[in-house]
């Protein structure tokens, strides 16, 4: 049981790294300094709503995954 929780949860994290990795780019370093538009608001639409609605999920799923590790190893 142990085995599979932890091939899970490998599995969710590269799909979480993959899922952040892919978001917008937009606001990065550069808009510390003043750069880019990102005073601008904007919407997500389409895939990029999808992709961010997945990314949290993800997200969630590794936090259950990681606490049931936790659980079944007390």
């Amino acid at each position: 049981m142990d085995l599979i929780l932890f091939l899970a949860l490998v599995i969710i994290a590269v799909g979480l790294i993959a899922a952040v990795l892919m978001q917008s780019r937009g606001s990065g370093l550069g808009a510390t300094f003043g750069g880019g538009d990102s005073s601008v608001y904007r919407s997500r639409r389409g895939v990029e709503a999808r992709l961010y609605q997945f990314t949290i999920a993800l997200a969630v799923l590794f936090v259950a995954v990681s606490m049931l590790i936790y659980i079944a190893s007390i």
